[in-house]
C-alpha cells in the first residue's frame, strides 16, 4: 500500500530537477546567485557531478524518479523542487511561495504534475504563503506546518482546510526570527524525521513545546550539533525507514543516526546544497511512499 502521509516509508515515486535543468548556465548563475542569497556561486562542472552522484543514489534506492523540465519563468532555486508543493494521498497541494524570487514555480510545477497525470486537489492563494519545506508529516494523520517568513497563518489555514477532510491535524509550530527574512529558515532546517520513532533535530531553534511533542510521541532524537547545523547536518532524508541520505561533512550527526541504527549514504552537496541552503529534502518532491507496516510487494 502507498501514501503521500510520510516522511520515511521507503520512497516508491519522486520528482526531482537537475542541476542542469535549474542552474542553466554560468552566465545564468553569475546574474542570479547573489540576490537568491546563495552563498557564493555553484561552480557548473562540480554541481552537474554532484548532482549525477545524488541522482544516482535515488535509483540505486529504487524508487520511480520524475524530472521537473527546464523552464525560463523560474530561477536556480527550482532545484530546491519540495518547497513549491505538498503531497497528500488525494493529490498535490500548490504552493504559494513566501520567497519573492521564487513565486513562478508553483505554476510550473502544478503544470509537470498534470502532464504525469498526478492530480492537484488544492492551490494556496494569495495572501496566504505556504512552502513545503516547512511542512513535515508526523504520521499518516498529523502534519507538522512551521510559522516563519516563507509560511504564514493563512497558509497554514487554507492548507488545513484542504487536508481536514482526510482526518487529517495540522500543528502549527511557530518558529524562531533567527537570521530575519532573507534567511532560508524552515521547519525541515531543523527537524527531519527518519522513521516513525526517530527524527533528526536542532534542538536550539526548536520551540520547547513542540519538541516535547515529539518525545510524547515516542520519538527518539539525534541531536545536531552546533558545528553542523550550518553544514545542513539536519537535512535529512529518509529513503526508507533509517534508510538515511544526508551531505557529507557531518560526522558527528552521521556516528547519532549510526548509533540509533540507521544505514547512511552521503553524497558531496557544497555546490547544489550548502550553498543554496538545500539539502537532501529540499532537493526531492516525493509523490508516493511505502505505507507503514506493509510489506513490499
Amino acid at each position: 500500500m502507498r501514501t503521500a502521509h510520510s516522511e520515511t516509508g521507503n520512497i516508491k515515486k519522486l520528482f526531482i530537477k537537475s542541476a542542469e535543468s535549474a542552474f542553466i548556465s554560468d552566465q545564468h548563475m553569475a546574474e542570479h546567485w547573489y540576490h537568491l542569497n546563495y552563498l557564493g556561486k555553484p561552480d557548473m562542472k562540480e554541481a552537474l557531478a554532484e548532482y549525477a552522484a545524488f541522482e544516482s543514489i535515488l535509483k540505486e534506492h529504487g524508487a520511480e524518479v520524475m524530472y521537473f523540465p527546464e523552464d525560463t519563468d523560474v530561477n536556480m532555486d527550482s532545484i530546491y523542487c519540495r518547497d513549491a508543493s505538498i503531497a497528500t494521498d488525494r493529490g498535490m497541494i500548490i504552493c504559494n511561495m513566501g520567497k519573492e524570487g521564487r513565486k513562478k514555480e508553483p505554476a510550473a510545477k502544478k503544470k509537470a504534475f498534470e502532464a504525469h497525470g498526478i492530480p492537484v486537489l488544492g492551490v494556496i492563494k494569495a495572501p496566504g504563503t505556504l512552502e513545503g519545506g516547512d511542512v513535515a508529516w508526523l504520521d499518516d494523520k498529523t502534519l507538522a506546518v512551521g510559522h516563519t517568513y516563507r509560511t504564514n497563518p493563512e497558509g497554514i489555514k487554507q492548507l488545513t482546510a484542504w487536508v481536514r477532510p482526510m482526518g487529517v491535524e495540522v500543528i502549527t509550530v511557530p518558529l524562531p526570527h533567527y537570521k530575519g527574512p532573507s534567511d532560508v529558515f524552515h521547519l525541515m532546517s531543523i527537524l527531519s524525521p527518519v522513521d516513525s520513532d526517530l527524527a533528526v533535530v536542532y534542538s536550539p531553534l526548536m520551540p520547547i513545546v513542540f519538541r516535547q511533542l515529539l518525545i510524547d510521541r515516542g520519538y527518539q532524537l539525534v541531536e545536531v550539533p552546533d558545528a553542523e547545523f550550518e553544514s545542513m547536518g539536519c537535512n535529512v532524508l529518509a529513503m526508507g525507514p533509517r534508510n538515511c541520505l544526508m551531505v557529507s561533512g557531518n560526522p558527528q550527526t552521521k556516528a547519532g543516526l549510526l548509533a540509533a541504527g540507521c544505514q547512511v549514504t552521503e553524497y558531496k552537496g557544497n555546490e547544489i546544497s550548502v550553498k543554496g541552503g538545500g539539502g537532501p529534502t529540499c532537493l526531492t518532491r516525493p509523490v508516493s511512499r511505502q505505507a507503514a507496516g506493509h510489506l513490499v510487494l
